[in-house]
């Protein structure tokens, strides 16, 4: 596989194309993001055969003075026309020509051509920014005194107060009592609060109750670390399918990252760990190992500098790992030096992807904090995570608490969240929470408690007219800004209110050392295995039993509908894979042989996946214990045997082995354990990708993702409105609910919003939900009640 990933956003290159195209005068802001922006695509397209290395045809393009002066053959631009500039002309050219540039199989995309044709018309305007002089954060926190006058309590709101004063800002209204709830439960756990809890809290006149909400919601480590799994996920780009994990080039972090989470880890232990791995969490800096030839800026040393600085650092390195960067001060040299601490050997500084022959030394990017220079990659490693977690590397701990600020208030202190040189909203609130952080033992809990315990996260969400607002470097901070439910979020409470989105798990936090694999009857054609066709299929499986027993537990799932017997007798049935039975086989076995037998069906008109997932536990009289899975001893037939095949001495010579169909697509089901499981749907945070969640915005994590869109897509307003899997859900919710509010819709429908919304309808909200169910409910209409309640910006925002 060759991934040779773009340093530049080409959405952003769209966005800049669509914004500027209708302005007539550009501003000095706009002018310099422009040219920076060109840059970008010029160097990443062009500097292989067109810089200071290389000059072919006498031109060179990474400099002022050189792209103007044009090369052998005169000037490739002239400002304010695109039309008489060589330099469009090229690159618009078709992409067989033979004067197309760049060369063959590298042309631009339409976005690129369209925003350089641009910026030349706007008159070709260079940023006289260079690196070196672009502004940056100071290393050191800098912890303001709290005015220990001001009217309000909280250090958070003490400081926010004394902004809106400068800023002429009135307070946002305190939420009332159900929104917090709902706000903190989400915030939190990622979870809908019950109702029964909503109601008490409301009518708990205790002045702390706030605070006790809080604290209680931070006791549920379970909940807190399956939601909070998910923004550790999306920032160290963790996950549990993708590129790079069947070669064995990618290696999750799962296993540590839930570990870390539930029993509260210290952030400087957590980052310590990652950077100076041991093998739980060594995936992380190994990054993807990609097949093929990759460019130099994807190697894997490269990957780890890459993502310890946009991750913990917030700092790009992406764009200093090909050549001296346009949007900070990091140069090419210091992005070597800092991926040569990952390195057997020194590495060679590359260009634009073109060696120079100068060998890197090893520092990290902020030598001031000290040396990482060591022989060996151990030795510097450890040298690193000394270096990361001493209190004057202010930018590790800024970068987690506005982070962690901007999932709990809609917006960072900084923003873009990953370009930590950009000026606060408001330094001091941000240097405060920071300091309060490390003073802490870098407590994540104590952080999120924090910022929750303050009047303005407990205030009403504001909106904003255009999420682009949220970057524009102008940002007056007015409140928390309304968020949007996460594709976890939403589909968790879709699970817990009206019937589980999924029922397996890329990730089973209580998973025994069980094999997923599933077995079935091997299906051929021309000498291939493939896919299981429809139709009956039976399985024999002689079981040998040399003691008495003391325990013996089955667990069987079967895709699709099965019958199951031991030694003739019929012992269970099913016909939906994702329930897992759960079998005493104990008075069943008897000492010697024995027969299992199923006989099952695979549902459909065509091939598609089948496949019968078992484990036996057995413990004999002196307490040995077995356990039992896989196809070995197992035979299946394909057509209808003689009616004796239940039998031990049924002959079976002609039935063959079983094959594996392994587990990839059903995934672990959450109920496959003898452990005990309390949850009763599988949490999306530890699903696997899936076209539902990937349509809500859950990134496919092959890079960092530190922020997600805000922005309803019409994928999205499509998959919810007109989705087959949502629709689905919603239907076998319906008939849940249906049974148990049959004669009794109105509670239904109180039931209904008070789980969804966490508050009673209005007199004509009744009204209306009335008239769409009509005197006797049916399966559609409470679809339809479903679908209208799920709509409501209400459901869909945490305001």
């Amino acid at each position: 596989m060759n991934n040779k990933e773009q340093d530049y956003d080409l959405g952003a290159v769209k966005d800049m194309v669509s914004a500027l195209s209708d302005v007539d005068t550009l501003s000095t802001s706009q002018k310099e993001d422009l040219n920076l922006e060109v840059r970008a695509i010029i160097a990443h397209n062009c500097y292989q055969c067109h810089s200071e290395f290389k000059k072919k045809g006498g031109l060179a393009l990474d400099s002022k003075r050189g792209l103007f002066q044009g090369g052998e053959n005169g000037v490739v631009i002239v400002p304010g026309s695109a039309e008489e500039s060589e330099m469009s002309r090229r690159i618009n050219l078709p992409s067989n020509h033979d004067e197309v540039m760049p060369k063959k199989g590298k042309t631009l995309q339409k976005s690129e051509i369209d925003l350089i044709d641009l910026w030349i018309n706007q008159g070709a305007y260079w940023s006289d920014k260079t690196t070196g002089s672009f502004k940056e954060a100071p290393l050191a926190l800098s912890k303001p005194i709290i005015d220990q006058t001001s009217i309000y309590l909280h250090p958070v709101d003490i400081i926010v107060n004394e902004y809106f004063l400068e800023n002429r800002i009135e307070w946002p209204v305190k939420l009332e009592d159900k929104d917090f709830v709902r706000r903190a439960h989400l915030d939190i756990t990622g979870l809908l609060p019950d109702t029964e809890l909503v109601n008490w809290f409301i009518k708990n006149e205790d002045p702390d109750k706030r605070e006790e909400l809080i604290n209680y919601l931070l006791t549920d480590v379970t909940n807190y670390t399956e939601h909070w799994l998910t923004f550790w996920n999306d920032l160290l780009r963790n996950d549990y399918s993708g590129p790079g994990f069947i070669t064995g080039g990618r290696k999750q972090i799962t296993d540590w990252l839930y570990a870390s989470l539930l029993s509260n880890k210290s952030y400087n232990e957590m980052t310590k760990e990652l950077v100076n791995p041991n093998k739980a969490s060594e995936g992380f800096i190994k990054g993807i190992q990609w097949r093929g030839v990759v460019n130099a800026s994807q190697r894997t040393e490269m990957q780890a500098a890459q993502n310890i600085g946009q991750s913990l650092m917030g700092v790009n390195v992406k764009c200093a790992s090909c050549h001296n960067s346009f949007v900070s001060n990091i140069t090419l040299k210091q992005a070597y030096e800092f991926a040569s601490i990952f390195a057997e050997s020194p590495l060679e500084l590359n260009r634009c992807d073109k060696p120079t022959g100068v060998m890197s030394k090893v520092s990290f990017l902020y030598n001031e904090l000290g040396s990482v220079q060591a022989e060996t990659i151990d030795e510097r490693l450890e040298l690193l995570e000394d270096v990361m977690v001493q209190p004057d590397n202010g930018r590790l701990y800024r970068t987690l608490v506005n982070r962690i600020w901007k999932n709990l208030m809609g917006r960072g202190l900084v923003e873009p969240v990953d370009e930590m040189d950009n000026t606060p909203w408001n330094h001091e609130l941000l240097d405060w929470l920071a300091s309060d952080f490390i003073e802490s033992g870098t407590d994540i809990k104590h952080l999120l408690k924090t910022i929750m315990t303050s009047r303005i996260y407990q205030s009403k969400a504001v909106s904003v007219d255009n999420i682009s607002d949220l970057n524009d470097d102008q940002f007056v901070f007015s409140g928390p800004i309304m968020r949007r439910l996460t594709a976890e979020q939403f589909s968790d409470a879709i699970s817990k209110v009206i019937a589980p989105m999924f029922h397996s798990v890329g990730y089973h936090p209580c998973e025994e050392m069980l094999s997923n694999d599933r077995y079935w009857h091997k299906e051929l054609k021309f000498d291939r295995v493939v896919l299981p066709e429809p139709g009956e299929r039976y399985f024999r499986w002689k079981l040998n039993i040399k003691d008495d027993l003391q325990k013996a537990e089955l667990m069987l799932s079967v895709d699709h509908s099965f019958e199951f017997f031991v030694n003739g007798q019929k012992l269970a049935e099913g016909e939906d894979w994702r329930e897992v039975k759960k079998l005493d086989l104990k008075d069943f076995l008897k000492q010697g042989q024995n027969l299992i037998a199923i006989k099952a069906s695979n549902e459909g008109k065509l091939a598609n996946p089948a496949g019968i997932l078992y484990a036996l536990k057995m413990m004999d009289e002196d307490g040995n214990e077995e356990i039992i899975q896989g196809g070995e001893g197992w035979k299946s037939f394909d057509s209808l045997p003689n009616p004796s095949w239940k039998d031990i001495e049924y002959d079976d010579r002609q039935w063959v082995n079983l094959e594996n169909y392994r587990s990839m697509h059903w995934d672990k089901l959450l109920d496959f354990t003898s452990n005990e499981n309390d949850q009763t749907f599988a949490r999306a945070s530890l699903v696997k990708q899936h076209p539902f969640l990937k349509a809500l915005g859950r990134p496919t994590r092959e890079n960092v993702t530190t922020s997600r869109d805000q922005q309803a897509t019409l994928l999205q307003a499509l998959e919810l409105t007109n989705g087959a899997f949502l629709s689905q859900v919603l239907e076998e919710g319906a008939k849940e609910w249906l049974v148990r509010y049959e004669e009794h819709p109105e509670l239904m429908v109180e039931q209904l919003y008070q789980e969804l919304l966490s508050r009673k309808p209005t007199v004509k909200e009744k009204r209306i939900v009335s008239r769409m169910l009509g005197p006797f409910p049916n399966n559609t209409s409470v679809q339809d009640l479903f679908w209208a309640l799920i709509l409501l910006p209400e459901f869909q925002f945490i305001s």
